[in-house]
């Protein structure tokens, strides 16, 4: 279940979803069995495992802004670039129309540490066209 705090402190549900939240998807490349394993696992009355983290990790949501970072004509980002930075994983969701605002994936970040994740993901970043954080 999904919820926002409204500026007046009125609590609104926005979203409910019996799958695996966005905020866990980091887990299908930093972590040994990932969330949606773990729901199959759930689902089939298979063993549990308390999942391992094996590397620092940092999650960038991909929008469909990006598609549009030059002109007003979805044109798909440079991934090639992206991929070619070390511990970039990238995971497109199909979706054959990409428009503003619109998840279209996610790009999961792995490295030994975290300082060396942060400064991978901030080059991601910038060649995406995404805001530093």
């Amino acid at each position: 279940v999904e919820f926002f705090v409204l500026d007046n402190g009125q609590l609104v549900v926005n979203e409910i979803a019996p799958r695996p939240h966005n905020s866990g998807h980091y887990s299908q490349n930093a972590m040994d069995v990932s969330q949606f394993e773990l729901q199959v696992r759930s689902m089939t009355n298979l063993p549990l495992v308390q999942p391992r983290q094996h590397s620092a990790t940092i999650m960038l949501n991909l929008l469909g802004d990006l598609w549009f970072k030059d002109s007003n004509t979805a044109q798909a980002p440079e991934w090639d670039q992206i991929l070619a930075l070390p511990g970039c994983h990238l995971h497109l969701y199909g979706k054959v129309d990409a428009k503003r605002a619109r998840k279209m994936g996610h790009l999961n970040i792995t490295a030994a540490t975290p300082e060396q994740v942060r400064a991978t993901a901030l080059k991601a970043a910038d060649i995406l066209g995404i805001a530093a954080f």
